[in-house]
């Protein structure tokens, strides 16, 4: 049995698997979803917030979000509304928010109520007075803009900022200033689940597309999955690839196809693209494959959009490669990243992955068709190159690009910059666009170490960094990119445009 890292985790996997189940039977209506809190809250002691009844709104608003519906709505459509381009994936639970009552900005002990008062003097609202032979901030009147922080010379005004705003890498989680809980400004939202990641109170939650994945699987209907390299390690040091492959053919796919076979042909379209680019002149060129980061430069830097690279994902290439050989068929992509889930819809590329799920996800998945991981058989998974499967972690893309460019011969100044986390991506984004790059290539990845820490995985990167490493590295023999394999993908489309 899995076991879980935390409650909260427990918490979602419980109510996914009910919607899922719900979902597989065809028995998905509003009444069923109202009756899935009494099913995971039982009797009348709560365990974790004021009442049982709070307890199972909550869960409630979860439910109709894993159901894919809108959380704090009144009413649950009869149909399941799909995600649209420019949909808003990340959600606010509005009855989860603890509206952490938590001050930005406090004087501490340290303050030594000195003659020049310049954090005084720094507050434009006059939110600083003096008690008792020390500052004292009004919270009512403070505006949170840190003036008296920098002013202070003994920085003796600490800073606490709540997790889910600290997080944020384009500022789009806000305070409601009426009520003080958190709110998501969908403009500048890049749907990179990293504020639903940090909330301790799981009041931040991602729409769940898992409801027409179970009714498709639930009647037998064709499809292929495609999976992100950064499931290896997800289930644990015993569980091989080639299990997670036979348990998700259990469910009822046609076949489990590596994301990582698209990203060796990624490799070799993108080392082209950026000769291509490097002799037009063009002082850098940024990877596309984290959706994440491709959504913070159109938001964040839209001056730089030009210097983003035109070749589409390893998802989108693998999900063209699967249709271009099966027109039919239905594909679902299976991550770590919540991102993924607006890439998918694009207009440039909406012609490949019909659905987008996370591994939290799957996981509900094998629990709804009672599928036990540890018990599947271990199939040979042997299609993708090393460096293709290495995508799952930061760094993974330049090395592909590096060992490519070196087996073939070629001669380029290939000087690559990798970043990832918000912090660094901003700091070297704001360097490039002042022509101040250190480097002619950007891998920027959206998740501190990679997709490995994405928002949909369901154990810490400290735990599957080993094993995503130590299965990777055993379970394919291909040190090189295969060119054999990579001529498949001669016929398909690799441009986002």
């Amino acid at each position: 049995m899995f076991q879980f890292e935390t409650q909260l985790k427990k918490l979602k996997h419980e109510v996914l698997t009910e919607v899922a189940k719900l979902a597989k039977d065809g028995n998905l209506t509003t009444e069923s979803i109202e009756k899935i809190p009494y099913e995971i809250i039982k009797g009348d002691t709560a365990m974790y917030r004021c009442c049982v009844y709070k307890e199972r709104a909550i869960v409630l608003e979860r439910a109709k979000l894993a159901a894919g519906y809108l959380a704090n709505g009144d009413n649950i459509d009869d149909e399941f509304v799909d995600i649209k381009e420019d949909d808003q994936i990340i959600y606010v639970i509005e009855a989860a928010c603890d509206r952490c009552p938590i001050n930005k900005y406090s004087v501490t002990d340290s303050c030594r109520n000195c003659l020049a008062h310049k954090c005084h003097e720094a507050c434009n609202f006059g939110a600083i007075t003096y008690v008792a032979g020390r500052a004292y901030i009004n919270q009512e009147l403070c505006r949170e803009c840190g003036m008296c922080k920098k002013a202070c010379p003994y920085d003796a005004i600490a800073e606490v900022m709540r997790p889910c705003k600290r997080v944020c890498p384009t500022g789009a989680l806000d305070i409601n200033i009426e009520d003080r809980r958190a709110m998501i400004k969908e403009e500048t939202c890049v749907n990179c689940g990293s504020c639903m990641n940090a909330c301790p109170f799981g009041a931040i939650s991602d729409k769940s597309l898992i409801v027409p994945i179970a009714k498709r699987l639930g009647r037998k209907r064709k499809m292929y999955a495609v999976v992100a390299p950064a499931i290896t390690g997800q289930f644990g040091a015993k569980v091989s690839y080639g299990q997670i492959k036979n348990a998700i053919k259990k469910l009822g796919f046609v076949d489990m196809v590596e994301a990582a076979c698209g990203a060796d042909a990624v490799t070799v379209h993108e080392s082209g693209e950026f000769l291509e680019r490097l002799e037009e002149g063009q002082n850098y060129m940024t990877n596309s494959c984290c959706p994440g980061f491709l959504s913070y430069i159109e938001k964040m830097f839209p001056s730089e959009v030009k210097n983003i690279s035109g070749t589409v994902s390893p998802m989108i290439a693998t999900a063209r490669f699967i249709k271009h050989n099966d027109p039919e068929a239905k594909v679902v992509f299976i991550g770590p990243c919540t991102a993924k889930k607006s890439e998918a819809v694009r207009e440039s590329v909406k012609d490949a992955v019909d659905y987008v799920i996370t591994f939290e996800e799957l996981l509900a998945l094998f629990s709804a068709f009672d599928i036990d991981i540890d018990s599947c058989e271990n199939e040979v998974v042997d299609d993708a190159s090393i460096y293709g499967r290495g995508f799952g972690s930061h760094g993974g893309l330049t090395a592909a690009i590096e060992n490519y460019v070196r087996s073939q011969g070629i001669e380029v100044n290939f000087n690559p910059v990798k970043v990832s986390g918000g912090i660094e991506i901003k700091k070297m984004m704001t360097m490039a666009k002042i022509g101040r790059l250190p480097g002619n290539f950007i891998e920027g990845m959206m998740c501190d170490g990679g997709c490995i820490n994405g928002a949909g995985t369901l154990v810490t990167p400290f735990k599957s960094k080993t094993v995503f490493n130590k299965i990777n590295s055993q379970a394919t023999k291909k040190a090189v990119i295969d060119n054999e394999k990579i001529s498949e993908y001669k016929n398909i489309n690799l441009e986002r445009q």
